[in-house]
Parts: structure tokens; sequence; C-alpha cells
């Protein structure tokens, strides 16, 4: 495949995202319509930004990578996302009722509206989603650079610069649009990767006897028990506590839509876990010399594939990378522009001016994701070790705030900084981290234990969550909080 065509490619590509980003983006009157694109985004929308968000950096090359040396086991990233995504239509999805714009809202509405907790956790969802744009930009980096040959560092420059650009013309409105047509663009890459490479092993039981083989000579190593669970439950922690993912709830039209594509995309996506697995596989009988394992999707696209058809699936895999990307910076925008600006200045950006520091703020994002990204390029490690750092406590406080109504703010402090420091000390000792596999199972738990002794310890919330809805709809947006207000129910007073 020439590296010249396929640069032209990803160009027209790239340009098409921005034409449909400006199309959109002239129906922008407010920052809600681009940062939550008005909050009515259908059903049909919402499951295709799903799914190409889940169907990310993570699965092209992690999943895939992770089954050239694993094999089948390359099937617990799809199997911990889907289980994520239901857990998430299951138990979140009724906060769309609540009309919050970000995570650190909703952490902070479960603790008596307390500001401790909606910065702390803002400056964590602000990381974690840094975090994950420079896995997106690692992943679709190391896509380039393979395919085109160019230097790793000017092809992360490149992906940064190309969903920076139709995420400040478009906003959330933008990338709802664009990630549902990449979806499409994923599913058919991936499908016609399947079944080349199905084509080129033989037959299903034949690469299971090449599988069979490659395990008894130990060029393919099964994980252990533990390591497998704790893969799963990082992925799946992962999806439940992505601000991306709440992005979808707070911007849907209402409950219904949110919990009817959740659920479609999380069982599509379990019947799809497969598929990556099998790709993994397959490059590992074919090519069984790769020098790096991340590659193993480009190359088996480029060993199977004639040339149009492999720069197509190689524009599914950046598709994968730009599709996830561009929803993480926008839950870092929001952030950013709704709650860390607030703290630092105590009021919220002028209305005239909020798309416009909305727009600033993804050149700032970006920016701060591409130096994370320039740091490291070992991709499954970077995301878990994320993960478990920054999102297990929140995982915490979100699951024991929307159940339990002693939660306390001292608790959910005690949580994110548990869950931090635990991570830190597994992730530097060796032993610990090849007996976990990733540090989110023991981060969790340990986690889960402070918050609630601590809960225990420390006064009750002085007041009713709704009255703390009633102060975090005044911060936000006063008019709302005296004319709607009274009819706005909490989730824990209604069935859900």
């Amino acid at each position: 495949m020439n590296g010249g065509h396929f640069l032209f490619g990803f160009g027209l590509y790239l340009l098409l995202m921005i034409i449909i980003s400006y199309l959109v983006s002239r129906r922008q009157h407010s920052n809600d319509d681009f940062l939550l694109a008005g909050r009515n985004v259908s059903a049909r929308l919402t499951f295709g930004s799903t799914v190409a968000t889940m169907i990310g950096t993570g699965t092209s090359m992690g999943a895939v990578g992770f089954a050239y040396n694993h094999g089948w086991s390359g099937m617990l990233y799809g199997v911990g996302g889907a289980v994520g995504i239901l857990l998430t239509a299951w138990l979140f999805a009724p906060l769309r009722r609540m009309r919050f714009m970000t995570m650190s809202e909703e952490l902070s509405y479960y603790v008596a509206a307390n500001l401790w907790v909606k910065q702390a956790s803002a400056v964590l969802i602000f990381l974690a989603s840094l975090g994950w744009l420079g896995a997106h930009i690692i992943g679709g980096a190391l896509y380039l650079s393979w395919a085109t040959g160019i230097d790793l560092l000017y092809a992360k420059l490149m992906i940064g610069g190309a969903y920076t650009l139709y995420v400040m013309i478009g906003g959330y409105r933008a990338v709802i649009w664009t990630d549902s047509m990449m979806a499409l663009v994923l599913f058919s890459g991936f499908l016609l990767m399947g079944y080349a490479a199905l084509q080129a092993v033989g037959s299903l039981s034949q690469l299971n006897v090449a599988l069979t083989s490659a395990t008894e000579s130990g060029v393919i190593t099964h994980i252990s028990l533990l390591p497998a669970i704790s893969l799963a439950a990082v992925v799946a922690v992962g999806v439940l506590a992505t601000p991306s993912f709440r992005q979808r709830i707070y911007a849907a039209r209402d409950v219904r839509t949110v919990r009817r594509s959740f659920i479609c995309s999380g069982l599509l996506y379990l019947a799809f876990a497969a598929l990556p697995a099998l790709i993994g596989i397959s490059a590992r009988v074919l090519s069984p010399e790769l020098a790096n394992h991340q590659f193993a999707f480009t190359t088996l696209a480029v060993v199977l594939l004639p040339g149009l058809l492999s720069m197509a699936v190689l524009l599914a895999g950046l598709s994968a990378t730009l599709s996830s990307a561009s929803s993480d910076a926008i839950a870092a925008v929001s952030v950013l522009i709704r709650d860390l600006y607030q703290g630092a200045t105590g009021t919220m950006p002028e209305a005239g001016k909020a798309i416009l520091y909305s727009r600033l703020a993804v050149l700032l994002v970006s920016g701060l994701a591409l130096t994370l990204a320039l740091l490291s390029d070992d991709l499954i490690r970077y995301i878990t070790g994320m993960i478990a750092t920054l999102m297990s406590g929140l995982f915490v406080c979100a699951l024991l705030g929307r159940f339990w109504l002693r939660f306390s703010w001292q608790g959910a402090l005690a949580a994110m900084l548990t869950a931090m420091s635990t991570s830190l000390a597994i992730l530097n000792h060796a032993g610990w981290l090849a007996y976990w596999g990733n540090p989110c199972l023991p981060a969790v738990a340990a986690s889960m234990l402070a918050a609630v002794v601590v809960s225990l310890v420390t006064p009750a919330p002085a007041i009713s969550r709704q009255q703390a809805l009633a102060i975090i709809t005044a911060q936000r947006e006063p008019a709302m909080a005296t004319s709607q207000q009274p009819v706005v129910q909490s989730p824990h007073t209604r069935s859900t």
C-alpha cells in the first residue's frame, strides 16, 4: 500500500468530517448546543456515537494486539465493555431527569452539593478525559505511522490536529453525527477483516488447531484467572466511570432514549467481542514474527487485502481512534468550562462568549492530551493504568452515591484518594502488578471500604437530594432553578 495514497485518503476523510461539522455548527445558539447538542439527541444518534466510541482505540489496537499474544483472551475487552455499558443503562440512565451537565455535578449531588467533591472530582474527570484522549492519539498515530512511514511524533501531531479541527467547529452535535458515520465505517472494516482472516486461515476449526499448536509451543500464552477477571473489570469500570458515556446520558432526549441506545450498544458489542480476538489470532498464525503486537490489525489488513480495500480498512481503524477522541474531548471541555472555570472564577462564562471559550478549551485540552501521548507508546498498559488510578474512585462514588443516602462528602473524598494511592502503589510494585494484572480490583475494593467507613463515622448529609439538586441547578442556570425545579424528581424518589 502506497503511503502517499493513504495520506491522501485520510485527508479526504478528514475533509468530509469537517464539512459535516460546519453544516451542523450553524444550528448552535448556546453553550448547551455546543457541549450537549441541545439535550435533544435521538436514540439513533446516541446509539451510533456510543458504538463508535466503544469500538475505539482499545478494541482496534488493544484487543486485537492482546489476542495476538493471548488468544481468545482478547475477548475479555469486549465482554468487559458490554457489561459496563449494560450496567450504565440500568444504573445511571435515570439521571437524565436531573439535567446534569457534567459528571462532577452528578457526584456532588450525591453528597449535598458539596463544592469540595465537585472540584476534586472535576479535576479527576478532566485528567481521565485527557488520559483517554492520549490513548486515542497513541493508537491513531501508530496506525498512521505504520501505514505511511512517517515519524511517530509527526503522526501524533496529525491525529491530534485532525479531531481538534472538527470538534472545534461543530462541538458535540458534530461529534454525534461524525461518530455515527464512523460507526458504519468501523463495522464494515472489522467485518471485512474478520471474513478475510478466516478465509486465509481456512476455517474456525483450523484456526483453533493453529492456536493450540502456538499455545503448546509457548508462542501464545493464556492469562490466569485473576488477571483475566481484572482485565474485564477494568474495562467495565472504564465504561461505567468514563465522562464521555455520561455525556451521552445528559445529552439524550430522555431516559428511554438512553436506555434503549445503551442496551442495543451493549448487546451488539457483546456479539462483536469475538471479532477482534479472531483477527488477532489470525494475525499470529499468518504473521507470527511481528515486532510489535499493536500492529497486528494493520499488518493483517495489508497482507490479506488488495491496496484499495486495505486502505479502507486502515481508515476504519483510524475512525475508531478519531470517534473516541472527539467524544472524550467534549467531555473534558465540559468539565473545564462548567466546573473548573466556575471553581476558579466563581461565575459561569458569559453567555455571549461561552461557545468561543469552549472552542479555545478544545485547543487547550488537545494540547495537554498530546503531551501525555508523547510520554507513552504502550497502549494497553497506558489505558489500564490510567483507568485504575483516575477512575476507580469515581466509579465507587457514583455507585455508592446512586443508592446509599448515607454517603457523605468526606467518604467521597476518601474514596477518590484511596483509589489513587492503591493503584499507584500496585503500579510501582512489579510483583503485585503481575499478581493482579492491573490495579483495578484492589483499587475499587480499597476505595469502597474507605468510602463506607469514613461515611459512617462522619455526619450524614445535612440536606435532601432534592435540595442539593436545586443548589446545583441554581449554580448553573438560575432561571431554571426557580421555574422548573419543583417538577424535577430525584431518581431516588421515583421508580427507575
